[in-house]
């Protein structure tokens, strides 16, 4: 309608009135309205005149409000019937209007052009129409929406890569590189400038480098001028020297410190323990300060005199832990004392703890105090050998790698002597012994034959120490320290082991008899005292040892009566490949061996453990297996079997078949059921299992192993026998590569996957709860009955019912089942009969009513869209209408914020790219004949007006802008993409103009909405966003929109304008984006560019 004249006042009462004109109409509609003419008109009302409404009255309210309401009352005039539109008296009528002589009575409808004051509804207040039977109605858009026609095969067709023929030549990225050196050499001659002679070598390695010969110029000049380089350079070439020194050992030599921990956890005592703690005087701080040379020396010598004469303080009835803490007490006072170059004092700290070696009075712990004592020693070597090695470097010169003692100066020489005359001052034998054994490596800055002179000096000394125990640990550690300095002085190892066997039979004597009568020590306790000992000689000696020695070694041990020790330290140190071959000839020898002195069950405990790193022969191999089990199943004592049991385990698995290994699993059930004796075997029995899974990949031939599964029944506690089904899934997972639909599988791991989820409780923690859902889902999927698709339905039926508590189990089914739709789909291809169709309606509804029992919001939102998916994949239309349904009707309940990975995080980003492709998927859903145009778009559209966003957040114009996006795309006469099947809108609607009307109204809306954002953007000066949003909007209209329409037009010039107004927008993106432009408009149909582009300036920051 147009302007009718009428004669606007304004009274001093803010009441405006309207004198209207003559009535000329005999029918009558009257529809109340409120604009908020603050925000989305210029507040005139002319303007509001000019939308179309015809004013009776109007009433300006809130005079102190920010936001101005004005209610209006329209009267729409009609000369007679024919003149009114019908389209407009329909829209009214279903909108709430009232026709004289009409019996139906409706509401009065609100409309709201923007955001309204504190007095409207939710609705009125986000600015969105009121909805009616779902549908978004009312009229907001200011500018009119116009789609430009696409064709997407010529698009598609443009876009494609220029197809260019590719001559490769003789070069290839991946080819190597060849540098080559050119050597020109010029000859001066009359009448010309010179000659080149050229000669070129291949392959040379890195011109630079052998330059420089491996050096940096600029690194060695800084390490002259700043000392931390120089210690840094000097660490690196002792880290190198000492990685050299111990060439001759290889990784197949098991260190010391892997042996370490396992002592010091095996050997502890509940007795009292006593140490005698060093209580000396401060001399060697006053000596320290002195001036003349002979005094320091002096004061030095008064301090070891005063020492040695028993300046000590005992400490008593102190606990294994009080024991460890003072020794590590003295450890870091070694360290400070050392620091604080008090070196006598550090010297009295090491001789102290050497002592506390010759002590046996609480002999169970004397192997973990000989660890603690000896990493004590350890350090003050290590202090020594650097003090030593840091005199012989300076800023000038270092030593080398391989140095010899003609590189090392005399003062490093003097100082290094001086050390070794301390230590030879020293009268006790243990302490002078250790503590000289500790510096052995020192001997290389003095001699080139010192360390191989000191060895056998060393050894003999041994021979001084009574106590056979004593003796083999300081032979234990020289052995050590020998191995670490010089590991090629092998007759030095031979000498410490043929020494130890000769006084062997001291162990059985009388003094060491009496000993253990008085300190209550029985001699099956006593015996393994020695096994780290001898074990660490043993290896040292046998390591990269002729078979001749080996040979010799085990004869010398079979001469000695009662050697079942020996025999043991012979098979824990000895090749495993040496063991095996002779198993027949160390079985008769544990047969000989006296059980009294040391367990027969040790013995082929050892045995066992070399025979599962070896093989037999394969003649003998069933032979050993009769003679061991022999013995292990005679063992009354449960740990001592279950110890035994397995060891020989493994060996049987490897050897034999899984009739062997039920006998077995049935021999250790028969020995660990009584008494419940196996609740204290928890880890040896998980190891059995381990064992065995490892070898039987074949889990349709393990679960056949009769005693099997009532193996695992032993698991009673719920924590160990969770770990054992998680052991027997990962390896289920790991070495089952094909799908199974084997009865006897799915049994027996649904019993055990049903045990790992019956495990979750309230307190199971999250990564738990991860990791067992993991090996479920692992189990789901190796599970297939082929084309028998109705079973494999049944089995995902069963497996819900079995895993609710699990939510990602959950997720993986719903997955499962879409997957065995789209797979009968691909069967049927795409035509189902009816059987088939009834099978994939199965399979939606089963999704349908298991989506709802999931917790995680967006987890939802997405299994509804992609089970909606699969649905119109199989033309299933009215369920995927539900889906998509639910789905909308769960966007209300997101939340602003959600944990991912324990943190709290916004959601409007996974809502925002759900929604996205939310609207992919609805360009091609088809509309329902009883719900009207577009119906799911509209109710989509109602949630995301209905929904809280944030304040200071653009997600909601990013999802209108799609929306205008997915309008468009409805709009063309076909659309991008179908569905096999499946009829979309294009097909239905064929263009109609209903439709597109239907069309272009939402998209009238989406873009008020945008427009009004952007007003809003301004009048809270966030420019940058303004700016950054009216860009992204002209790209829309660029890429959507038909800029033929001069609205449209005139609209995207603004929006440019808009985008440059504040200096905010990226001149180099605004530069792109013309020149887009400018080469669009040289296509066909594309000349109305040309225009546009000359409208649009480019602006300067200034």
């Amino acid at each position: 309608m147009g302007k009718t004249g009428d004669e606007f006042e304004r009274k001093e009462d803010q009441i405006l009135t309207v004198k209207p004109c003559p009535p000329k109409c005999t029918v009558t509609h009257l529809r109340t309205h409120k604009y908020d003419l603050s925000q989305a008109f210029n507040p005139s009302i002319g303007e509001a005149e000019e939308s179309g409404f015809p004013i009776n009255k109007i009433k300006h309210q809130n005079k102190s409000s920010r936001m101005t309401d004005i209610e209006f009352t329209r009267e729409l005039r009609f000369t007679n019937a024919e003149d009114a539109n019908p389209q407009e008296v329909a829209h009214y009528n279903h909108g709430g209007w009232r026709h004289p002589g009409s019996s139906e009575q409706k509401l009065p409808f609100t409309i709201m052009a923007a955001r309204a004051g504190p007095s409207l509804s939710g609705r009125e207040e986000r600015g969105w129409p009121p909805r009616t039977s779902g549908h978004v109605t009312g009229k907001m858009a200011v500018f009119p929406w116009h789609s430009r026609n696409r064709n997407y095969k010529a698009e598609l067709a443009s876009c494609r890569l220029e197809t260019v023929p590719l001559e490769c030549g003789d070069y290839h990225p991946l080819k190597p590189i060849t540098v080559t050196e050119s050597k020109t050499k010029k000859v001066s001659r009359k009448g010309s400038t010179s000659s080149t002679s050229s000669s070129s070598s291949s392959s040379v390695i890195d011109p630079l480098s052998s330059v420089l010969d491996g050096t940096d110029p600029l690194s060695m000049f800084a390490a002259t001028s700043d000392p931390a380089a120089t210690a840094t350079v000097t660490d690196s070439s002792r880290k190198k020297r000492d990685k050299d020194d111990n060439s001759f050992v290889g990784p197949d030599f098991e260190p010391w410190a892997n042996k370490r921990g396992e002592i010091l956890a095996r050997y502890t005592t509940t007795e009292k323990l006593s140490i005698n703690l060093f209580m000396g005087s401060e001399k060697g701080r006053a000596g320290a300060a002195a001036s003349a040379m002979s005094e320091k020396v002096r004061t030095r010598l008064e301090e070891l005199d005063d020492f040695e004469e028993g300046s000590q303080k005992e400490l008593l009835n102190l606990t294994q832990q009080d024991y460890v803490n003072r020794i590590e007490e003295l450890n870091q006072s070694l360290k400070d004392a050392w620091a604080s170059d008090q070196k006598v004092k550090a010297l009295k700290i090491v001789i102290q703890c050497s002592k506390l070696l010759s002590d046996t009075s609480v002999i169970q712990f004397y192997p973990s105090k000989f660890v603690l004592i000896t990493d004590i020693l350890d350090t003050f070597g290590k202090l020594v050998y650097e003090r030593i090695y840091s005199m012989c470097v300076d800023n000038r010169s270092t030593l080398p790698d391989h140095f010899s003692p003609e590189n090392v100066n005399d003062t490093a020489k003097e100082t290094c002597l001086n050390w070794f005359f301390k230590i030879a001052s020293i009268r006790e034998l243990i302490p002078r012994f250790y503590v000289e054994a500790s510096i052995l490596k020192c001997n290389k800055f003095l001699s080139k034959t010192g360390i191989s002179e000191c060895l056998p000096r060393l050894t003999s000394m041994i021979r001084g120490i009574g106590d056979p125990l004593v003796s083999v640990y300081a032979r234990a550690y020289l052995c050590r320290v020998g191995m670490e300095v010089a590991p090629h002085l092998k007759e030095s190892l031979n000498k410490n082991f043929f020494d130890f066997l000769l006084t062997f039979k001291q162990i059985h004597g009388d003094t060491v008899q009496n000993q253990l009568v008085a300190q209550g020590v029985e001699l099956l306790s006593y015996l393994p005292l020695y096994s780290p000992a001898m074990g660490w000689i043993f290896q040292c000696v046998s390591y990269h040892a002729p078979e001749a020695l080996l040979t010799e070694m085990m004869e010398r041990c079979k001469k000695l009566g009662n050697n079942a020790l020996l025999l043991n330290s012979v098979m824990s140190a000895f090749r495993a490949e040496f063991i095996a071959t002779r198993s027949m000839d160390f079985i008769g020898m544990i047969k000989e061996c006296n059980e009294s002195g040391f367990p027969k069950h040790l013995l082929f405990h050892s045995l066992g453990l070399n025979l599962a790193l070896a093989d037999p022969p394969e003649n003998d191999r069933l032979q050993i297996l009769n003679e061991a089990w022999k013995v292990i199943t005679k063992l009354k004592n449960p740990q001592d079997y279950i110890n035994c049991a397995e060891v020989w385990v493994e060996y049987t698995c490897r050897h034999f078949t899984k009739r062997e290994v039920n006998t077995v699993l049935a021999d250790v059930i028969k020995h660990m059921t009584p008494d419940r004796a196996f609740e204290d075997s928890y880890p040896q029995l998980q190891s059995i299992i381990k064992k065995v899974i490892a070898h039987f990949h074949d889990f349709s031939v393990l679960f056949s192993v009769e005693k099997f599964l009532p193996f695992l029944d032993m698991f009673q506690k719920e924590s160990v026998r969770v770990e054992v089904c998680k052991c027997i899934m990962e390896a289920f997972i790991k070495h089952h590569q094909e799908p199974t639909k084997d009865p006897v599988i799915l049994n027996a791991l649904l019993h055990i996957c049903k045990t790992m989820h019956d495990s979750v409780n309230a307190l199971t923690l999250e990564d738990e709860k991860r990791m067992l859902a993991h090996l479920i889902n692992g189990f789901i999927k190796m599970v297939s009955f082929g084309r028998d698709f109705e079973q494999q339905l049944s089995f995902y039926v069963e497996s819900r019912s079995m895993f609710c508590n699990l939510e990602p189990v959950l997720v993986q089914l719903i997955h499962s089942v879409n997957r065995l739709a789209m797979e009968t789909r691909k069967v049927m291809k795409g035509n189902h009969s009816r059987k088939t169709a009834a099978f994939v309606r199965a399979c939606v509804a089963y999704c349908f009513i298991t989506i709802p029992s999931l917790v995680g919001i967006f987890t939802r939102l997405n299994l509804y869209l992609h089970s909606g998916q699969v649905a119109l994949a199989n033309q299933c239309l009215s369920q995927a209408d539900a889906f998509f349904k639910a789905a909308i009707g769960l966007i209300p309940e997101v939340p602003k914020m959600i944990s991912i990975d324990g943190k709290l995080r916004p959601s409007e980003p996974f809502l925002l790219e759900f929604l996205c492709n939310f609207f992919s998927t609805l360009l091609i859903v088809p509309d329902h004949p009883e719900h009207g145009v577009l119906f799911l778009v509209r109710e989509l559209l109602n949630v995301i007006q209905d929904y809280t966003w944030e304040d200071n957040s653009d997600d909601k114009i990013r999802i209108y802008t799609s929306v205008l996006h997915l309008l468009s795309a409805m709009s063309q006469d076909t659309y991008l993409y179908h569905i096999d099947k499946v009829d979309s809108n294009d097909s239905l609607y064929g263009g109609d103009s209903k439709f597109l009307a239907e069309n272009s109204k939402l998209c009238e809306v989406a873009m008020a909405q945008i427009l009004e954002h952007l007003k809003i953007l301004a009048r809270d000066e966030a420019l940058k966003r303004q700016s950054l949003l009216g860009l992204s909007f002209f790209n829309s209209i660029l890429a959507h929109g038909d800029l033929r329409n001069n609205k449209l037009n005139q609209l995207s010039v603004n929006l440019w304008h808009l985008a440059q107004r504040h200096g905010c927008a990226d001149t180099r993106t605004m530069v792109k984006t013309l020149d887009y432009i400018k080469k669009r408009s040289k296509q066909p149909d594309m000349h109305h560019l040309t225009e546009l582009a000359l409208r649009l300036p480019l602006q300067t920051r200034t």
